[in-house]
């Protein structure tokens, strides 16, 4: 199984961010891979909520989904759409952070909306208040594939370990974590938590990263980590995108997973605990 995780820098504008994705699916599609992923937010990074407003679509109608289907569709690839920030019915007016996979006839085979909202301090002059713009979700997502079945989360997710365990206690081979991650917390945490996350549940993850300086018509622009990361059920970092656009392109041996879990197999030893 030929992975290909694309590592791009989004701006705000989505028709700029499609026709972008489109030709890196492209070459990703002409180096082998069966299964292409894009980052969350593909769309459009945007700390403007009046922005956000006037370029984002519902589901139904919103031209990135469309034409990523299509081109998926072109490519005989599955495609996992990190993430859109997508309009809602909500009578508060926040929108959704959604991922979708998609299989190589276009067809849309999974939804999860991200559940953990990124509502933090990192510093005095680096803070998030994701739930102002975004309903979380309330709903853990697997999905099947021709290659094993996929657990979907999304970037600060990654902090919450009950919900992979959960996935990979379900049937989950692969958990994919599509981000937008903070430079700061990148540097500290991004790496040690994707393959703790790998480790505890005996699964691939594949995490496709934003990374860089985010343009921006409105709002203050945005960095993020980069670092694309792909790792072993063992726990083995198998590629790591850097800081640059690019594609990562890895080849997954999916016996992997059955021979960690034998190894330690953790995901069949819990226990009840009475407690604190």
């Amino acid at each position: 199984m030929r992975v290909a995780l694309l590592q791009v820098t989004s701006g705000d504008d989505p028709a700029a961010n499609l026709a972008m994705l489109r030709a890196r699916m492209a070459e990703a599609r002409a180096a082998g891979a069966a299964f292409i992923l894009t980052p969350e937010v593909s769309n459009c990074v945007s700390s403007s909520r009046r922005h956000q407003l006037a370029v984002l679509s519902p589901e139904q109608s919103d031209p990135v989904l469309a034409g990523l289907r299509e081109e998926a569709a072109r490519l005989g690839v599955w495609l996992l759409i990190g993430s859109l920030a997508l309009r809602t019915g909500d009578p508060d007016g926040r929108f959704a952070n959604r991922s979708f996979l998609i299989d190589d006839a276009g067809g849309i085979r999974a939804r999860y909306d991200k559940i953990h909202m990124f509502d933090v301090d990192v510093s005095p002059e680096e803070t998030y208040r994701e739930s102002d713009g975004f309903r979380p979700g309330t709903r853990a997502t697997l999905a099947e594939t021709p290659w094993g079945r996929i657990g979907l989360s999304i970037c600060y997710d990654i902090r919450f370990p009950h919900l992979y365990r959960r996935l990979a206690q379900a049937g989950a081979d692969i958990l994919t974590v599509p981000a937008a991650f903070s430079h700061v917390t990148g540097a500290a945490h991004w790496e040690v938590l994707l393959r703790a996350r790998a480790i505890e549940t005996g699964c691939f993850v594949l995490a496709p990263a934003q990374t860089g300086t985010h343009t921006a018509s409105r709002g203050k622009a945005r960095r993020t980590h980069g670092h694309s990361l792909v790792v072993a059920p063992w726990g083995e970092v198998l590629a790591d995108g850097g800081t640059a656009p690019g594609i990562v392109t890895v080849d997954l041996d999916l016996s992997e997973v059955a021979q960690a879990r034998k190894r330690v197999p953790s995901l069949r030893h819990d226990r009840e605990f009475d407690g604190p």
